[in-house]
């Protein structure tokens, strides 16, 4: 592992985002003297307004594919960066992990890995409006403004909510909640978001959670964390008591920036045993 203080940072966005949604965030990491990528899914290159006039491509997109493409991205560094993934850029954040990956890693507001199967309450509501319609096992869906308050913003009122919702928010490939999401746990083999919890050579990995996040409450990203006891690598939690799943925009921002960055450049290359 590498032991040199990492001067790039990679940042992974989740589904209903695109890389627009890092702004602050490159901003933030520039001004500390970092290169800050945040490369887009597969097809995700075109500006928010174009992919909600044709979701087609989202659709289409598969995880295996988007974890490929990641990848090669960051194999194309000279040196190994740190990886921030936000919702389910945290798990595509944990596959890239697994393949040795990153100098060390931050997933935030994380979706689960498979065999996370913790399922509170407000992820089911989240949810419900993809899974009760079987379509979207081949459709996109885009979340209503009045659900994506609920889901993302519930801290904002409903003015703010609604300008996060025309800045940001895209449909997102409803296959991904069904199949690798809710469904990942229950199908027979080894699925797209499996991950070998007991790896001792990978990146230190850090999981962040809001404590008002509805779509993964901190008792998902609690539970994904302790499914690498097992490993002598790295792991650890912290909590963020009030903040909703849109803790990377929502006010208070910068100091889950500061906290996830000085995390991941404090424990790069480190390779002694912790339990978060």
């Amino acid at each position: 592992m590498p032991t040199e203080r990492p001067d790039t940072i990679v940042l992974i966005h989740g589904l209903w985002m695109t890389p627009r949604s890092w702004e602050d965030w490159i901003t933030h990491y520039e001004r500390k003297g970092y290169r800050v990528l945040a490369p887009a899914y597969p097809g995700f290159e075109i500006e928010v307004e174009a992919l909600r006039q044709d979701p087609d491509v989202i659709a289409r997109l598969t995880v295996p594919e988007t974890v490929d493409h990641l990848a090669a991205v960051i194999r194309s560094l000279d040196t190994p960066p740190i990886l921030m993934g936000h919702s389910f850029g945290g798990t595509l954040t944990q596959l890239l992990v697994a393949r040795g990956l990153g100098a060390a890693a931050v997933a935030i507001n994380s979706a689960p890995t498979e065999g996370v199967r913790v399922t509170p309450p407000s992820q089911l509501r989240t949810f419900f409006p993809i899974l009760s319609h079987p379509k979207y096992l081949r459709q996109a869906f885009a979340y209503t403004p009045q659900q994506f308050h609920y889901a993302f913003t519930n801290t904002l009122n409903e003015e703010e909510s609604s300008i996060v919702y025309e800045r940001y928010h895209i449909p997102a490939p409803g296959n991904w909640v069904w199949a690798y999401g809710l469904l990942a746990n229950f199908r027979p083999g080894r699925q797209e978001t499996w991950v070998d919890y007991s790896l001792d050579d990978r990146a230190p990995l850090l999981f962040i959670a809001g404590g008002k996040d509805h779509i993964m409450p901190p008792s998902v990203n609690r539970s994904n964390a302790r499914h690498y006891q097992k490993s002598a690598a790295l792991t650890d939690f912290h909590e963020f008591p009030g903040r909703s799943h849109w803790t990377c925009g929502e006010p208070g921002w910068e100091e889950v920036a500061d906290y996830a960055l000085d995390w991941a450049s404090q424990n790069a290359g480190r390779s002694n045993v912790s339990a978060g």
